[in-house]
């Protein structure tokens, strides 16, 4: 094997065959984990930050706290995030997929290639089978190990890269060279179908295929929040370092004036001096005051996303039962980011609308056909009785009897019109999976053909097998003309059984018209009318047209085609002038109406996300018809919007619109509207306008979609939502959150993402309180010890004041709070806003989060400095020492953090009550046994506070000073949220109120009805599928085994209106459940508009 890449050729060359083809998609094994792990988790900040603190707690001329106060937290903290790094590595590689390697359907030696017949490949979770071949000059060998092994060939290919839509290559044999392409080669992470067996030879492995190609690093996804607190952080470094120093100032000044009194019983070591003592003391507040940012935060944060993370795959009401899929958090990262979307880019075809596709409305030769059906209007409301036609798909649904009547009447044009739908596709029939169309709207023409009498039933390479009002009839295939993104057309030519050459086309209604025949011109006029009714309905278009061809033209084209379509260089252009030349003249038959429905409940979550002040964008790739009028069915625009103007994507003023010079000035113009649509672009295009709001706006987005060309969206945008919908699964893997219906959106983000957001800055905004008010304490205390780095409180409540004694409350708080129910966030959206305005955690509020700490701190230390200086007990005896002064701090510390947490708490559970009471009865169960005898006898250097707790909880001024204490805290507190709502208050505050009042669940929201909208707007529809398999069924081999003939399903004396078939149909969507028949239909006279046109 050989590459185009001379380079790499002789390397492959050099290195021992057969490479390795292992992958490795995890980040850690058995003996790399610790190693790789700590060194990550010493990146963060605050991590190597305590680490410096542990070396410093073991300088015995520094550290006033014993290394056991900074080793268990940290311990900690690394073996819980270790675990949650290993559960996430294991689940990672056990969803790693192992299946094919890049391979070449080819024979070369050992390494043979060879396809049984025509197989099909499904890509990993894709719901459309892919249809690969293999050479011609392969297959010939069969399954003969004999001729596989005697094959000697050499193929010649480009080096690995990354396209995954294209493969270029040669395979030489016996002196002849043969192209290979995409249509020969299976990528890994694809799965074989309906084929019994091939040989292939592995082209690339192991990371040089291309799916592995495409991998690369995934973007970490951080949240604005997480941004903030990076700056905080830096913020509270440099407090630190303010007040250490100040401190360090104060321990020069007092040795310098007060500490040579003390000189006398505590002499200082040789060498200190006042400078040098200030210089240590520095660092001893470093030590100290390290709890302005504890370590423990972090782990919070993990335990509090990880629990709202499971709230949204535990959610029933996002739970699809018809698919049987839940929602899903594939990341437990971002869950308060939902909470503060301000853009929403959304796709359209899968994820505002099913992508299933229902024949709806037709124009055949100036008629139209396909009312609706309505009640109470005098339309007709019961459906078309297929009863006639047992090979009827029973799902079908058509409510025009006068077009089932110019079928039974045999109507030239209408015939013309279906057999071109029947004969004109790639579907491919299947005799286990009923057939499969390369996308929804092929398979919906085709069934509309089969259900009007004319079914396709089979292919060959050569022929098409259809069923025409009960008549087998066999059309031998002679070209298809296939589709591709430039075309937006497709064409086959075909020779009817009485020899009659004729090309069939379908696409595009403006492709299609320059292409017409001049004769048509009036034809084309009423057709225009009809399409542009069909647009008023929303539904994708696409016209019909024919071509009777010469047969000594056809010939010499077809040889040009032949010599064209083996050609190694410029072989698309060459295809493509040929296919413009013979689509030429075509005769107009109509025109098709596909109905692509919305999703259930879209125009209300697009309305409820307008409410919540949610920008929504939809980026299509449709046509801007479709595009607008897709708008006006879900509410984004309305007939009261005069002024609309639509700039695509593949227009002059379109294409410039996302250079840089123009970037600005389009977003400018796009935020001036109410209502944003961009057609027309392609999965670049949604991804730079993604990058474009981010960039300009500062503005959190979120991208929704549900297929592979929304990936890169996805990956651009904050948050990305991917839709297990009928393209794939290719969106979801790359998503951080999924679910199966867009009206899941609002929940996602009304209810849990405002949820999140809120418990997260209710989290933080508390954590910070009682942990700056912990250390301030400190702060004040060091101008009563001479600034010698005393601690207020002892060891062990520092060491377990964050683990243990404040940790259960908070995450209670953290993971169980709300502010109102579900049910009333979906009454009132806009209390969704102040999460996009940052106003429940912001510099703001950290600020007065730290000015509300400094007031604490201060009550807390001086009201029980106060209360027991000169105090004495009832028996005379002093207890104003040291440890019964540290024993009140921190209990007045406690007592009012948990006051504060019961004021900041909305939603009281069981839970809640266990954690708060219960966090209290251990601080005081632990404080009793580290101060009772047993664990002086026991430990005595490590619990010297003998009978401290007994002796000073059981003075009654003591309590009286705790309820001080508290009351002072919390008297501000209650005041100031007081007057607010009073005087300022928000909707939060108003809703709340309104939920007391009532004391009721809210009322359920009003029935909404649909009102059918009448517009002249065009929607025109080329494809929306990928090229189709035109190749495939005129390569002349490798299709399945040619079945033997079966009956076709209707009685064999001839042509009646009561069809009787003899067996189970094999052609798209085959049923063999009878309908029950309604009696014979009486055919109507028919008023058609008629041109001249030749017969049939």
């Amino acid at each position: 094997m050989m590459t185009n890449d001379q380079m790499l050729s002789r390397s492959l060359v050099s290195l021992p065959f057969p490479q390795t083809n292992s992958i490795k998609t995890s980040k850690y094994n058995l003996f790399t984990f610790l190693p790789l792990n700590l060194f990550e988790q010493f990146q963060r900040i605050a991590n190597a930050y305590f680490l410096i603190l542990l070396v410093l707690q073991l300088i015995p001329d520094i550290s006033s706290l014993s290394w056991f106060t900074t080793v268990v937290p940290l311990v900690l903290v690394l073996s819980v995030t270790a675990a949650k790094d290993a559960i996430d590595d294991i689940v990672m590689g056990a969803n790693t997929f192992f299946t094919l390697q890049c391979v070449a359907f080819l024979c070369m030696k050992v390494y043979n290639v060879h396809v049984y017949e025509l197989y099909y490949v499904l890509f990993y979770r894709e719901t459309n089978l892919k249809v690969k071949q293999a050479l011609t000059v392969t297959g010939d060998m069969g399954d003969s190990i004999k001729d596989l092994a005697a094959f000697n060939g050499e193929v010649c290919c480009e080096p690995p890269n990354n396209r995954l839509d294209r493969f270029t290559g040669t395979l030489t044999f016996t002196g002849q060279k043969y192209a290979l392409d995409n249509e020969r080669i299976l990528l890994r992470g694809c799965t074989i179908r309906n084929t019994d067996w091939c040989f292939g030879l592995v082209i690339f492995g192991g990371q040089e295929t291309k799916l592995m190609q495409n991998c690369g690093k995934t973007i970490f996804k951080r949240t604005s929040i997480d941004h903030l607190m990076n700056v905080l952080v830096l913020c509270i470094f440099g407090f630190l370092a303010i007040s250490c120093s100040i401190l360090a100032i104060g321990n020069r000044i007092w040795e310098q004036q007060e500490g040579s009194t003390f000189t006398a019983f505590l002499p200082r070591q040789d060498g200190v001096n006042a400078p040098f003592s200030a210089f240590l003391t520095f660092w001893s507040y470093v030590i100290i005051l390290n709890t302005v940012v504890p370590i423990s935060l972090y782990v919070s944060v993990e335990i509090i996303r990880l629990g709202n993370s499971y709230y949204i795959d535990w959610d029933r009401k996002m739970y699809h039962a018809r698919s049987d899929t839940p929602a899903e958090a594939r990341t437990t990262t971002l869950n308060e980011e939902l909470g503060q979307i301000k853009y929403i880019f959304s796709d359209k075809t899968g994820t505002l609308t099913q992508n299933i596709m229902v024949f709806n409305k037709c124009s055949i030769n100036g008629k139209c056909y396909g009312e609706t059906a309505r009640d109470g209007i005098g339309l007709q409301t019961d459906s078309v009785d297929f009863s006639f036609n047992q090979l009827a798909d029973p799902k079908f649904m058509f409510y025009d009897q006068s077009l089932v009547e110019a079928v039974k009447l045999e109507n030239t044009e209408v015939h013309a019109f279906f057999r071109l739908l029947a004969l004109c596709h790639t579907v491919m029939a299947e005799e286990k999976n009923e057939g499969n169309a390369q996308s929804p709207d092929e398979g919906a023409l085709v069934t509309a053909a089969r259900n009007f009498g004319f079914v396709f039933r089979s292919r060959t390479p050569e022929s098409v097998s259809i069923v025409e009002m009960g008549v087998q009839r066999c059309y031998q295939l002679l070209a298809i003309l296939d589709f591709n993104n430039v075309r937006k057309r497709m064409s086959v030519i075909v020779r009817s059984p009485d020899g009659k050459l004729t090309l069939y086309c379908k696409g595009a209604d403006t492709i299609i018209y320059e292409r017409l025949h001049l004769s048509c011109s009036k034809l084309m006029e009423v057709t225009t009318e009809h399409l542009n009714e069909f647009a008023g309905d929303g539904l994708r278009t696409l016209a019909l047209a024919y071509k009777n061809l010469d047969e000594e033209y056809f010939r010499e084209w077809k040889e040009r085609h032949h010599e064209a379509s083996t050609s190694l260089e410029d072989r698309e252009e060459k295809l493509d002038l040929l296919y413009e030349e013979i689509e030429k003249d075509l005769m107009l038959l109509g025109a098709t109406a596909i109905e692509d429905k919305l999703q259930d409940g879209v125009a209300h979550t697009i309305e409820q996300l307008a409410k919540a002040d949610i920008k929504i964008w939809v980026l299509t790739g449709d046509k801007q018809e479709t595009a607008e009028n897709i708008g006006y069915s879900c509410n984004m625009l309305r007939e009261e919007m005069n002024d609309i103007f639509i700039v695509a994507a593949n227009t002059p003023e379109g294409a410039y619109a996302l250079e840089p010079t123009m970037e600005l000035e389009f977003l400018r113009t796009a935020c001036m509207c109410k209502t944003v649509i961009c057609c027309r672009v392609t999965p670049l295009q949604k991804a730079q306008v993604v990058e474009l709001v981010k960039k300009y706006k500062k503005a959190v987005t979120l991208a929704i979609g549900d297929g592979a060309n929304d990936v890169s969206m996805i990956k651009a945008a904050h948050i990305g939502v991917g839709i297990s919908g009928q393209e794939g699964m290719q969106a979801v893997l790359s998503s951080d959150y999924s679910f199966a219906q867009f009206r899941f959106l609002q929940r996602l983000l009304l209810v849990h993402g405002r949820w999140s957001y809120l418990r997260m800055c209710n989290f933080l905004r508390y954590f910070f309180y009682k942990n700056f008010t912990f250390t301030f304490m400190h702060f004040w205390y060091a101008f009563f010890c001479g600034f010698s780095a005393q601690t207020v409180y002892d060891e062990w409540f520092i060491t377990l004041y964050n683990l243990v004694y404040t940790a259960l409350p908070v995450l209670g708080m953290s993971l169980f709070d709300q502010d109102v129910s579900d049910s009333w966030s979906f009454e009132y959206p806009q209390l969704y806003v102040p999460g996009q305005l940052n106003l429940y955690f912001s510099k703001t509020a950290f600020m007065k989060c730290a000015l509300h700490s400094c007031y604490s701190s201060l009550v807390l230390f001086f009201i029980p400095y106060g209360a027991i200086y000169d105090t004495v007990k009832n028996d005379g005896k002093d207890i104003a020492d040291y440890q019964s002064f540290a024993l009140l701090v921190q209990t007045c510390l406690l007592v009012a953090v948990c006051i504060q947490l019961g004021l900041d708490m909305s939603y009281w559970t069981a839970v809640n009550h266990v954690f708060v009471w219960g966090s209290l009865a251990m601080y005081f169960i632990v404080t009793f046994t580290m101060h009772s005898n047993g664990m002086y006898l026991t430990f005595t250097s490590s619990f010297p506070h003998i009978g401290t707790a007994r002796n000073s909880l059981s003075q009654p001024n003591v309590w009286l000073t705790i309820l001080l204490t508290s009351i002072l805290c919390v008297l501000p507190v209650l005041t100031h949220r007081f007057l607010l709502i009073q005087l300022q208050p928000t909707v939060n505050d108003k809703v709340r109120l309104k939920v007391r009042q009532m004391k009721a669940a809210p009322p359920p929201p009003p029935r909404r009805i649909r009102m059918r909208r009448t517009s002249s707007r065009r929607s025109a529809y080329a494809f929306s599928h990928a090229q189709g398999y035109g190749d495939l069924v005129t390569s002349g081999r490798f299709l399945h085994r040619q079945v033997k003939p079966r009956s076709t399903g209707f009685t064999p004396t001839g042509r009646t209106l009561n069809f009787s078939p003899a067996g189970r149909s094999a052609g798209y969507s085959p049923t063999a459940q009878n309908q029950n028949s309604k009696g014979d239909l009486e055919p109507t006279a028919l008023q058609m508009y008629r041109t001249k046109q030749p017969s049939y």
